[in-house]
């Protein structure tokens, strides 16, 4: 099966990474995958949360948004309506939990790192990408704290990344865009490490349930997408 765009199934959209883009933060990466463009930036800070305290643990928490005009017409900020979205608060808590899974956070010796993800523009996948994109400038981070001497050993654990899989027509595709997103019959989120373990699933059944076999078929195909991520982004890192 050919795409709307002429990939295959299996056929991750286009990604490029530029490192470095703001130059005042301790992480920062511009990642484009397709037509989603998300900027991702880490902020180092010298203290933890309530929670934490004289634990000697560090934290790493994140926030997300989508900008106004990243979608096809005009969203309002949400801080103008006083509150944020139960969607946005969701993202963030996933890219917060997904990036603590692969850090010793002991390691970090009582320092949070904040991770801003802002989406650009949005074409599907902003939340995959914004996954990837966090881990890439959370490890441009650590390096600037090593480098520094501020920490003495590297607290990230392993490579990490996220992709979607869907069901469109029928069909396992790899990476929708918001054109298949939009009429999926099944939507998942996959966030796995590079030595292949599990961090988080997100499946919705669109139009109805789906068997366990689409699944394995999702989950397989979810497999190779993050291998070949991970491939494309370190490569620069």
């Amino acid at each position: 099966m050919k795409r709307h765009d002429g990939r295959g199934p299996s056929d991750l959209r286009p990604i490029e990474v530029i490192h470095g883009f703001i130059n005042r933060a301790e992480g920062s990466v511009f990642i484009k995958q397709g037509d989603t463009w998300v900027l991702c930036n880490v902020s180092v800070e010298e203290d933890v949360p309530p929670f934490l305290k004289d634990s000697g643990k560090g934290w790493i928490t994140a926030e997300y948004s989508m900008l106004p005009r990243s979608t096809g017409v005009r969203m309002p900020r949400e801080a103008g309506t006083g509150k944020v979205r139960g969607r946005t608060h969701e993202i963030q808590r996933l890219i917060g939990r997904s990036l603590r899974a692969v850090v010793d956070l002991e390691r970090l010796c009582g320092r949070t790192l904040r991770v801003d993800c802002d989406v650009i523009q949005a074409d599907g996948g902003t939340r995959t990408a914004s996954v990837t994109g966090a881990y890439l400038a959370m490890t441009d981070a650590v390096r600037h704290l090593m480098k520094h001497g501020l920490i003495e050993e590297d607290p990230v654990l392993d490579t990490l990344a996220a992709v979607s899989v869907g069901l469109v027509d029928g069909e396992v595709l790899l990476d929708l865009d918001y054109e298949e997103d939009s009429r999926a019959e099944v939507d998942a989120n996959f966030v796995i490490t590079g030595s292949n373990r599990l961090v988080e699933v997100q499946g919705t059944g669109e139009a109805g349930p789906f068997s366990w076999e689409r699944f394995h078929a999702m989950e397989k195909m979810a497999q190779a997408g993050v291998r070949a991520i991970l491939r494309r982004v370190m490569a620069d890192a």
